[in-house]
């Protein structure tokens, strides 16, 4: 009784086998596999991606190594720095080309407002005595035989060039350059490891500081600020020692600013 009970629920549940069999291998016929489909979706989204990281990366690396020494890393920020500012200085011809083309009353004079603000906007060289302050590490081997705490007192911080450029303004320099790079009022000195950055790019010790302008005041600004004082102190202090140095110049060149500006493009009013 339990054979033909299980018999006839099989039989139920199959019905017309042979028409269960016609219908099954139609629609077998009908159903498209998957990677069919699958296939080339994967293979435009593939290529839609290589597209957008092209244009994004503009030939670096999306996701680069971590850097295992400093000379790498500035060299590789520096020539990324260089490329841009070619780039920009390119834009620049090109749009002071299609300016002297303009034969208007009213640009003419808004291009000599503009020449007449490029010196203090520092995009003007400038030459003439000056005073050169170089800032440095206290020697590697003393830094290695004292612990992390004590070693912040043997190097040189964002917070010490900004003190000495600080004292240079206030005593009247016309202009400012660390590391040869123009400073000029949008300029950021951040600290970055054992080097400093300026305009993105990192720069490694000694910093050197050259400011053009009346020698005399400026080194009374220097000698009056308390910052710098306590500096000067820990520089003689044998067990700090770390470096300062300064020296009056009868003729200095601070380079106009090249870098990039906050003006990336302009466009007609309509």
């Amino acid at each position: 009784m339990v054979l033909a009970h299980v018999g006839r629920s099989l039989v139920g549940m199959t019905g017309h086998p042979h028409k269960a069999q016609a219908h099954a291998t139609g629609r077998a016929v009908r159903r498209i596999p998957l990677w069919r489909v699958g296939t080339p979706l994967v293979i435009l989204v593939c290529g839609a991606l290589f597209v957008v990281s092209a244009e994004n990366s503009h030939g670096t690396d999306l996701r680069p190594g971590r850097y295992t020494d400093l000379a790498t890393l500035t060299g590789s920020e520096a020539q990324r720095y260089h490329r841009i500012q070619d780039q920009v200085t390119q834009t620049d011809k090109e749009v002071s080309r299609l300016t002297q083309e303009v034969d208007d009353t009213t640009v003419k004079r808004y291009k000599n407002e503009i020449d007449g603000l490029k010196d203090p906007a520092g995009l003007v060289a400038h030459t003439g005595p000056g005073l050169r302050i170089t800032l440095s590490d206290a020697p590697e081997d003393k830094i290695q035989r004292v612990g992390d705490d004590a070693a912040n007192l043997l190097v040189v911080h964002q917070q010490d060039v900004q003190a000495v450029v600080n004292a240079l303004w206030r005593g009247g320099a016309t202009a400012v350059t660390i590391q040869g790079q123009r400073v000029i009022s949008t300029t950021g000195i951040k600290c970055s490891g054992s080097t400093i950055q300026l305009q993105g790019v990192p720069y490694p010790q000694p910093f050197v500081i050259d400011a053009v302008g009346n020698v005399d005041d400026m080194l009374r600004s220097v000698n009056d600020d308390s910052y710098v004082t306590l500096y000067r102190q820990q520089a003689e202090n044998p067990d700090i020692s770390i470096g300062w140095s300064m020296h009056p110049e009868s003729r200095l060149t601070a380079p106009a600013y090249t870098g990039l500006r906050d003006l990336s493009y302009a466009r007609p009013i309509r």
